[in-house]
């Protein structure tokens, strides 16, 4: 898989972010397309009907739409492969926990944050819901708590060694971060683990990322918080 890919994303799209820390773990070649969630666009419709992100094309001949089509692929795809391994009972659980943050966390955290804060803003210019975002970091508070009692458990979400889980968890977490939404003090192991993931190299694009007119917390390039 040595030909470069390119990877239609947008900056603060937690699914995307995901898929591109697994490419850069592999050190994959790719490109970066950026799209903007609100704003539609025909020639992107043409490659995923949904409308949704993120969507790889690799070697021009293949489409890939959904971080979960996507991660898996690029797995089943890898002779170094190391990040969905394990016994079956092991892999399951990183399904699980993938689908977790893909459904769960996203849809009662995630998208309610984002379409507060941004796609609202950009889209209609109209004022953020208090309450919508604070029935959302209500709902981040149960799912950090229990990310916390994971990173209690061990140092990796399933086993002792980086898996999927990690990746698609750190994430949907980093969008949180980049808002300045949680209080790290309050959960100490879940700190650590993402402390842990931030000083990994897939994690400086990310770190870097900003998006116009949405400035990210002023720790959230920090790597020791």
């Amino acid at each position: 898989m040595n030909n470069t890919s390119l990877l239609h994303h947008f900056v603060l799209s937690a699914a995307s972010r995901f898929i591109r820390l697994q490419l850069v773990e592999y050190k994959f070649d790719f490109e970066l397309a950026h799209r903007l969630p609100w704003r539609r666009d025909e020639s992107f419709l043409s490659l995923n009907p949904a409308g949704s992100l993120p969507v790889l094309q690799y070697n021009d001949k293949i489409v890939l739409s959904g971080a979960r089509a996507i991660c898996e692929w690029i797995e089943e795809s890898r002779a170094d492969a190391r990040l969905l391994l394990g016994s079956s009972v092991q892999r399951a659980e990183i399904r699980r926990l993938i689908d977790w943050f893909e459904d769960k966390f996203y849809y009662e955290v995630g998208l309610p944050l984002l379409h507060e804060r941004v796609i609202q803003r950009f889209q209609s210019g109209s004022c953020a819901s208090s309450e919508n975002i604070r029935t959302a970091l209500a709902n981040a508070h149960v799912h950090i708590s229990y990310l916390n009692w994971l990173t209690e458990r061990q140092s990796w979400l399933v086993g002792a060694e980086l898996s999927l889980a990690d990746l698609c968890a750190a994430a949907h977490i980093s969008v949180l971060d980049y808002f300045g939404d949680i209080q790290w003090d309050k959960y100490p192991a879940a700190s650590s683990w993402y402390m842990k993931l931030k000083s990994r190299p897939c994690f400086r694009a990310l770190l870097c990322d900003q998006l116009a007119g949405v400035t990210p917390s002023s720790h959230y390039a920090e790597l020791d918080f």
